[in-house]
């Protein structure tokens, strides 16, 4: 493990960001079981690490319980995950379910696999919690991963919808949680290769090179070269929706507008990107005064 100073400011850096998202979004309370999802990528690695860590200053006692699916996947080297987890002394499990040949067999070569792939792996783990009496899941999505997803729906399904920090699955029987959501990709690969984790590559879902996902991926990191921190911005759109500037009449009542209709601030009103101020008053931009021509 490195253990420069560059290091352990980056540790801290993104244990500091991953508290700050569970106490935002109280994900986690006192006397949860946590079941944490482990693939032998980067993301997930990272978050057992910085969870573990975070337990030990926390404020509240939660249980975590580390889990990876064993797809059956060819070349899936079995033995590494179980000896880490050991070595560790976290409480773990491994469960084995071939959603490998299901997948294989039920999607045609060449099409993408992640639909199916993604129902099966989720049926398993909500039965997996269910099982050990875990109320919480703990999945390593980040919040680049959030970012893509708001694209992936934006411009290929029509939505303005992205991936919550936090979710009550369809059953109601459990709460998935992202410990990672304001963690930035950058930093936890760099955590990772200081962590010297074993990754195991995935030659399933994220790994095929047809997907819409990795065009918004390849379109962020071009963005990012090109005008650093849309992505924080992106992320932090999200976190700052004002409803009567969007165009969705569930969400807003643009009909019952009328004239005099006091409007809260989340509401907005018609500010849009100008600060209130009266006509005659004077305007400063960049430090020179420019005069309210329309009330002078």
């Amino acid at each position: 493990m490195d253990k420069s100073k560059n290091f352990q400011l980056l540790k801290k850096r993104l244990e500091r960001n991953a508290g700050k998202a569970i106490a935002d979004y109280n994900m986690i309370e006192n006397g949860d079981t946590v079941l944490v999802c482990i693939s032998g990528g980067k993301d997930s690695y990272a978050m057992l690490s910085i969870l573990m860590s975070l337990r030990e200053r926390a404020p509240v006692d939660f249980r975590l319980i580390a889990m990876n699916l064993d797809q059956k996947q060819p070349g899936f080297p079995a033995d590494v995950l179980p000896a880490y987890l050991a070595g560790l002394g976290v409480e773990h499990l491994i469960v084995e379910q071939d959603t490998y040949s299901i997948v294989k067999e039920k999607i045609p070569e060449g099409k993408t696999t992640c639909s199916l792939c993604s129902r099966l792996r989720r049926g398993v783990i909500y039965r997996t919690a269910k099982e050990l009496g875990a109320n919480k899941i703990a999945l390593g999505h980040h919040r680049d991963d959030i970012v893509h997803t708001l694209f992936l729906n934006l411009l290929f399904g029509g939505k303005l919808k992205a991936m919550p920090p936090k979710l009550v699955t369809d059953d109601g029987a459990h709460v998935v949680i992202r410990p990672l959501a304001y963690c930035a990709e950058s930093d936890i690969a760099k955590f990772a290769r200081g962590m010297a984790y074993p990754i195991i590559p995935c030659n399933l879902c994220g790994s095929q090179n047809n997907l819409q996902r990795q065009k918004i991926r390849e379109m962020m990191a071009d963005w990012d070269r090109r005008y650093p921190g849309r992505t924080e911005s992106v992320f932090s759109a999200l976190q700052n929706i004002v409803p009567s500037h969007l165009a969705d009449n569930v969400f807003f009542d643009f009909k019952g507008l009328r004239v005099g209709t006091e409007l809260n601030e989340v509401d907005g009103g018609d500010t849009v990107f100008d600060a209130p101020f009266l006509f005659g008053e004077e305007l400063t931009v960049n430090g020179n005064i420019i005069l309210n021509e329309i009330g002078a």
